[in-house]
């Protein structure tokens, strides 16, 4: 494909004026000539769109043309790609994206969300048309894992990729098991200090990291996005009193986002998870992010930093643009739509490995003979088991760690324990990873 931008700048039209959208214009203000030098071209904001024309956002807007029906964009013959920094799974978002490839316009996102719902028929259409849909800031942040994924592990068959992918969940957690303190304390904290949003539940509910999760499977294995069979479950039930038990245990824990393929089916899943010590995600702090993809060659890769914030996400928009200006760009899932996998969902209940379950109890006689029998009568084999708390009037912190084995006998166990007077709360079930 010969490139039409090697001397002629790219002309961008910028979608969404919120902390990144700042950024790529921050970015492109600072390093543009850099960024000219390795694109080939200059790389030029000629149009901006957002919702309030008259909001403060820190960086002079007056070099660019506003735009208010950000719908007329596709058709322009003096934009050569738009960047689209609004989000949402629908709406006009995905409308502004169908409109840009459908006509042949290149696209670059940071729109997880769409992506995980919508990205089968994006890439179709970019594929139809011939053109680039780049979303290396949909996922990590500054972390180029989607080029890394799509390029670099290209020759690879990966057999799982996982890892820290929410910076909202891991400062949290990370904060937690540093101060000792508490969930809700710590995620005010965390809206405050601006780590969260003030409906956090996208982020602590595990929805955002599902996310993600969709789009590296895809990328990792070669299978269409399913979204819907993601196994999610978020943070918002980790006590204190759990990242005590993982420490003394050995392990931290994680919000973990993992993806296996195999002969039964394509398993994916975010959960809290206890990662031991040795494992480089266990040492994965605060807002950062990690992803770690393992290859049948090239073995373990890890990538770690910054997931979110102006700086990060604006490096990896302005990447993608650079790509553009090269014409460097392939099928946006690694390969042609048609030759992605429908794979079905795996049972997780078939899986094998190690848990920790905590319960809140009665304190009276027998309520650990009644857990240690549901777990027999359930083929769970318990490693530990660990009491705290007694004759506290809130009852009795019981946590147990068992042996590996199958995951639908830890959930027989549940069941078994569904309903007992002797539980004051819904158990708590982390997997460890192995």
């Amino acid at each position: 494909m010969t490139n039409l931008h090697r001397h002629a700048p790219l002309r961008v039209a910028l979608v969404g004026l919120g902390t990144v959208g700042g950024g790529v214009i921050r970015l492109l203000q600072t390093n543009g000539d850099l960024i000219a030098r390795r694109a080939g071209c200059p790389i030029q904001v000629v149009a901006i769109s957002a919702r309030d024309r008259n909001k403060d956002r820190g960086v002079d807007l007056a070099p660019y043309e506003w735009v208010d029906d950000m719908t007329t964009l596709a058709a322009r013959d003096d934009i050569d790609v738009v960047v689209e920094l609004i989000g949402g799974a629908d709406g006009p978002a995905l409308t502004l994206a169908r409109q840009c490839l459908s006509v042949g316009k290149p696209f670059v996102t940071a729109n997880k969300a769409m992506l995980a719902h919508h990205g089968l028929d994006l890439a179709a259409l970019a594929e139809k048309a011939g053109v680039a849909l780049k979303y290396e800031a949909a996922v990590a942040g500054g972390i180029p894992v989607i080029k890394g994924m799509r390029e670099g592990a290209a020759a690879n068959e990966i057999s799982r990729v996982y890892g820290i992918l929410n910076g909202t969940c891991n400062y949290i957690l990370t904060t937690m098991e540093k101060e000792g303190r508490g969930f809700d304390e710590v995620l005010k904290e965390a809206q405050e200090l601006g780590y969260a949003e003030a409906d956090p539940s996208f982020d602590i509910d595990g929805v955002d990291a599902a996310h993600k999760l969709t789009i590296l499977a895809s990328l990792a294995f070669g299978t269409e996005l399913n979204f819907d069979a993601v196994a999610t479950t978020g943070i918002r039930h980790v006590i204190a009193a759990d990242i005590a038990e993982a420490a003394a245990l050995g392990y931290r824990i994680r919000l973990v986002g993992m993806a296996e393929n195999g002969p039964d089916g394509l398993f994916q899943r975010v959960h809290p998870m206890l990662v031991p010590l040795d494992h480089p995600l266990a040492h994965v702090d605060g807002s950062l992010n990690a992803v770690v993809a393992e290859g049948n060659f090239v073995g373990r890769l890890f990538f770690q930093g910054r997931g979110a914030g102006d700086g990060p996400t604006a490096s990896a928009v302005v990447a993608d643009l650079i790509d553009v200006a090269r014409d460097e760009y392939g099928d946006a899932l690694a390969m042609p739509v048609a030759a992605l996998a429908q794979q079905k969902p795996a049972d997780a209940g078939k899986r094998v490995g190690r848990a920790y379950l905590r319960f809140k109890v009665q304190d009276r006689p027998g309520v650990l003979a009644e857990i240690a029998a549901a777990t027999r009568d359930a083929g769970v084999s318990i490693e530990s088991m660990i009491q705290r708390g007694a004759n506290q009037a809130d009852g009795v912190l019981v946590a147990i760690v068992t042996h590996a084995g199958e995951e639908r006998c830890v959930l027989d166990t549940l069941e078994r324990l569904a309903g007992s007077d002797s539980l004051l709360q819904t158990p708590m079930v982390m997997h460890i990873l192995d």
